[in-house]
């Protein structure tokens, strides 16, 4: 008689975990699901080679007349744009992902919080949208111009495309996660993890580890740590005032 409690206990407990992890199941389909999409709709207009020369556009724009890059790979003519294809199917598909991700974590919230999930989503999309956009039409041209002007005249700049690539999705990714910096600090703050106090009283200490995380992502250059770093400190005093409208419009009913 002993036994029956705990192996009780153990059933009411196991089919819960079991929904959760078919749900998250479901949720990491669809959002695959997403990405395949936009990535066939993407291979087909405009196709991978001319997503490559949009890429590199910037860089081309800034180099010697009649350079270009190169491919000291066999294969990478072919891998590059694939990969170039993949990243850019995953930023068309973003906004269905993150839906998937808040509507797994929806259910443990409150109703007065379910309301703002819509809203959380949104500005983390076009947030991080933002961030790539900056990065591509206005911190690759700077960057890409004070490198050159320091190009000795006997050198022929020839990147290459692997190289690129890499530089590229890092500094993307870089910029777009900056740009997520009021997201983060209304989550802290409606979590109770940090008061709105102390995130006033962090700002001299944030603006340091802006620069720090500026001088280690960026190109040891001042326009691309400027250009992070500066929006980060920005973006943490928007993310102050957001997460005081925040919490004001997401108080428990008996709180207020």
């Amino acid at each position: 008689m002993s036994d029956t409690p705990s192996q009780d206990e153990l059933a009411g407990t196991e089919q819960p975990f079991v929904q959760h992890l078919i749900e998250l199941r479901d949720r990491l389909v669809k959002a695959t699901i997403a990405v395949a999409v936009a990535g066939a709709v993407l291979a087909i207009f405009p196709g991978p080679a001319e997503l490559y020369d949009l890429l590199a556009a910037p860089l081309v724009a800034q180099l010697p007349a009649g350079a270009t890059l190169i491919a000291t790979s066999v294969i990478s003519p072919f891998l590059v744009p694939l990969k170039i294809l993949l990243m850019a199917a995953f930023l068309l598909a973003l906004p269905v992902v993150l839906y998937q991700v808040w509507a797994f974590v929806a259910p443990g919230l409150y109703s007065h919080e379910k309301k703002l999930v819509l809203p959380l989503v949104v500005s983390s999309t076009l947030l991080f949208m933002i961030g790539v956009a900056f990065c591509y039409f206005f911190v690759f041209g700077q960057v890409f111009k004070f490198i050159q002007s320091f190009a000795p005249k006997s050198i022929t700049a020839a990147p290459d495309i692997e190289a690129y690539l890499s530089f590229v999705m890092t500094m993307f990714i870089a910029f777009g996660l900056a740009f997520e910096v009021p997201i983060v600090v209304i989550v802290l703050a409606r979590l109770n993890v940090v008061s709105i106090e102390k995130l006033k009283g962090f700002r001299s200490y944030f603006v340091v580890l802006a620069f720090i995380v500026a001088a280690i992502v960026t190109p040891p250059d001042v326009v691309s740590q400027l250009a992070l770093a500066i929006p980060m400190c920005v973006l943490y005093e928007i993310g102050i005032w957001a997460a005081q409208l925040f919490i004001k419009h997401t108080q428990a009913p008996d709180a207020e």
